[in-house]
């Protein structure tokens, strides 16, 4: 198999998964779409994954259920029993187990949360890394907000890989578990982000893609385990936010950015990009949001 034997069982079990999201799945179905054993196909995936089949559907589930609430408006005890879960109450446990909070709180109120999303995706977007165009037809386009902000002098702790250049290669280096560890960071100045670090943050025998979360100068917490913190200084990011789209579209979503950022000329409104100033970086992506990105910039001089 060419994209190596566990892979690609692994591969078929997500397909799987997708597939019948909405329905009952048991291990010995997982392991018929593996063809492999049901023991060996959940050791398989989990040493694959870094989650237990059920882990990963449970999830999957949990994200689906959290996109139909905030988009759709609907009643918690539908989409409780539309995404498999017994009771309202098991659901209610399960959500707020996942994201530290009731389904109805979330429903009221809308706060960011991190939504799981499933690596089925990978191809499309390293076709988007080699420059394959992947932009939905113009009937799907939507508008591309851009705005500059200000990132104060900061530290980075973060998690290097070894060759990794875009979130998948990171993943099969370091692990997907990173983004959690990352959100458990006391005194966070921001959300945890993916990022392409600049050459000159790039450490002989690294990566180019990193994951890690920005805390102020003083920061005296601790630093997990395997990760290091590293020194920013202020810079200007220009923030490209894309239209919010269905979860299912998540890759579609980062295409049509990716192409607005890549003809978009920031010398028309007084900037220049300035690559070498900090971490170009990418948020978890968030279908009520949409899809974004930040690259930084430096303000033209104008004299």
């Amino acid at each position: 198999m060419d994209c190596g034997e566990r892979a690609c069982a692994v591969r078929r079990m997500k397909e799987y998964i997708e597939e019948h999201i909405t329905e009952k799945i048991t291990l010995r179905m997982l392991a018929g779409a593996a063809e492999y054993s049901p023991w060996h196909a959940a050791r398989i995936f989990k040493e694959v994954t870094g989650l237990s089949p059920f882990e990963y559907i449970r999830a999957v589930r949990l994200s689906r259920a959290a996109a139909r609430l905030r988009s759709e408006g609907a009643r918690v005890t539908d989409v409780a029993f539309d995404f498999v879960f017994g009771s309202h109450e098991s659901f209610t446990r399960a959500f707020t187990r996942h994201f530290g909070m009731t389904p109805q709180y979330y429903k009221k109120n809308s706060p960011l949360i991190k939504f799981f999303i499933p690596e089925n995706v990978r191809d499309h977007y390293v076709s988007m890394q080699k420059g394959v165009n992947i932009m939905a037809d113009n009937s799907g386009a939507g508008t591309v907000f851009v705005q500059v902000v200000d990132r104060p002098a900061r530290k980075l702790i973060l998690k290097r890989g070894i060759k990794a250049s875009h979130y998948f290669e990171y993943c099969e280096e370091v692990g997907c578990d990173v983004w959690d560890e990352l959100s458990r960071i006391k005194g966070a100045l921001y959300e945890p982000i993916g990022m392409w670090l600049p050459e000159n943050l790039i450490k002989p025998g690294t990566s180019s893609y990193a994951q890690g979360v920005e805390v102020p100068v003083d920061f005296d917490g601790e630093v997990p385990e395997g990760y290091e913190i590293i020194d920013l200084p202020p810079c200007k990011m220009m923030v490209f936010q894309g239209a919010p789209y269905e979860v299912e579209k998540f890759g579609e979503a980062i295409g049509e950015l990716w192409e607005a950022m890549k003809a978009y000329d920031p010398t028309i409104y007084g900037f220049e990009w300035a690559d070498e100033d900090g971490p170009r970086f990418q948020l978890a992506p968030m279908g009520y949001r949409g899809y974004i990105e930040a690259r930084p910039v430096r303000q033209l001089n104008t004299d």
